[in-house]
């Protein structure tokens, strides 16, 4: 499965003979769990630790794979490997800049297509930049509840946002969702 667990971000590891592929995407935090150069899904806990934890239950049932967005480093697949940065994006300013200096949802645009799911786990205001990229049909969002109707009229499946980042009840209803796609 990679680095630590992480899966490539366009190479997904095989899962019992599964033939479907889902991109999991979220965004930093401000708890580095390292002060060393390790995989970008080893340095981040705080708000990273559900999202993470749904991606290691989706590994074991699907062809998965981890891209984070990063305040230094753009959107990247969870294994690349990183070190503890200052910049960790909070608003809608610095999403903002940080687009302008690196072109995450760019890059979201172009990767994003080979993916039969791609969960989408931040911010209200880095979903607004992003959702116009997503592909129709194919998303699971979780997000602010503003966005409801824009999902489900694009024929996406959306979550409200709880606690953290996704909630047991979310994570539990998106597993099963996934596994419909096996």
């Amino acid at each position: 499965m990679g680095v630590a667990g992480a899966g490539g971000l366009l190479r997904p590891d095989t899962v019992n003979g599964a033939d479907k592929n889902v991109l999991v995407i979220t965004n930093d935090s401000t708890v580095f769990l390292s002060d060393r150069f390790v995989s970008a899904y080893d340095m981040f806990g705080g708000r990273c630790t559900e999202v993470k934890n749904l991606y290691d239950r989706l590994s074991e049932i699907v062809n998965t794979s981890f891209g984070i967005i990063s305040g230094r480093f753009g959107f990247i697949p969870a294994n690349y490997v990183v070190m503890k940065y200052d910049f960790v994006p909070s608003c809608k300013a610095d999403y903002e800049k940080l687009q302008a200096e690196k072109d995450f949802v760019g890059s979201i645009r172009l990767l994003v297509q080979p993916f039969d799911k791609i969960i989408v786990c931040v911010p209200k205001d880095m979903f607004e930049m992003i959702m116009p990229v997503l592909p129709t049909e194919r998303v699971i969002a979780v997000t602010n509840e503003k966005f409801k109707d824009d999902c489900l009229a694009r024929g996406w499946s959306y979550y409200p946002r709880v606690g953290a980042r996704v909630g047991k009840e979310n994570a539990d209803a998106i597993v099963e969702e996934i596994k419909k796609l096996v």
